[in-house]
């Protein structure tokens, strides 16, 4: 019979590694969302949110931010536009199962791209960019009534930085004209804000905030669009920021498991009842 706490069934352990439990129960193992342990935030958007977890990453903060709390999930997708996003929205985000308790939805760099120029495959009309993220919000709060949803604009754009870039890729057959600007991320930024004031939805104005710092251009964006650790850092604090405002306080959340300063050494399985 097994000990109090004790896994009942074992499969035998390999060289070096302890042994497997094998007493999952088939409603509510570790898949099964209806058991989730921790509530969930999800991170949707393009580059800028799949890089999220790189070292220094806006999502791997968040992730440390809510450690023990909650599970931050990245969908990020590279090179998206909010076109495209609408035929990932009932596949990342069903209607039936446990929804997210928060979601940032982070799309625009990429609907910015200039018609004309080289990244106009991912060119969104502004006002057709406005219109996916309303579909998008309205689908979100289909799932769940009570989720927090945070829209942060696009960043802003280092014009120049972009052309560093292009040349050190491509050379003296870098495109001569820019793929994006940043006036045009700037009407893209105040369609984002418009729309969450309108569905009563949280936002982070990341185009107007880090062009409040001086030399913002090299400090937060290394190629003249994505971020650097500094830029990364803005982003966490904003997206915290609407988040604790949100009521979703790290510090007010539940530990998934007992804290081990509350397990006893010689009961241990008290701690778990």
């Amino acid at each position: 019979m097994a000990a109090p706490g004790s896994c009942p069934s074992t499969a035998a352990p390999s060289a070096g590694h302890p042994p497997v439990c094998l007493a999952a129960d088939a409603s509510g193992g570790a898949g099964s969302q209806e058991t989730l342990l921790r509530p969930r935030l999800v991170l949707f958007g393009d580059s800028i949110t799949e890089q999220s977890f790189r070292p220094g990453g806006w999502g791997a903060a968040l992730a440390d931010t809510y450690s023990r709390k909650a599970d931050v999930v990245v969908r990020g997708y590279g090179g998206y536009n909010t076109r495209w996003a609408l035929f990932l929205i009932h596949r990342i985000f069903p209607l039936v199962g446990v929804p997210p308790v928060a979601t940032t939805i982070f799309f625009g760099a990429n609907d910015a791209a200039l018609l004309g120029r080289t990244s106009e495959r991912q060119h969104v009309p502004v006002e057709e960019y406005k219109q996916n993220l309303r579909t998008i919000v309205n689908h979100l709060k289909d799932c769940s009534k009570s989720m927090v949803i945070l829209l942060i604009t696009p960043p802003p754009i280092d014009e120049d930085g972009r052309e560093r870039y292009a040349r050190s890729l491509y050379g003296k057959d870098a495109r001569s004209l820019p793929e994006r600007t940043n006036e045009m991320a700037g009407v893209y930024a105040s369609q984002c804000i418009e729309l969450a004031k309108e569905m009563d939805v949280h936002c982070v104005d990341i185009w107007s905030k880090m062009q409040t710092t001086e030399g913002w251009q090299k400090l937060y964006l290394s190629d003249g669009l994505h971020l650097t650790p500094k830029g990364n850092a803005v982003i966490h604090k904003e997206v915290i920021q609407s988040l604790r405002g949100a009521g979703l306080k790290a510090e007010d959340m539940a530990h998934d498991f007992p804290h081990h300063s509350k397990i006893d050494g010689i009961c241990p399985e008290k701690a778990f009842q």
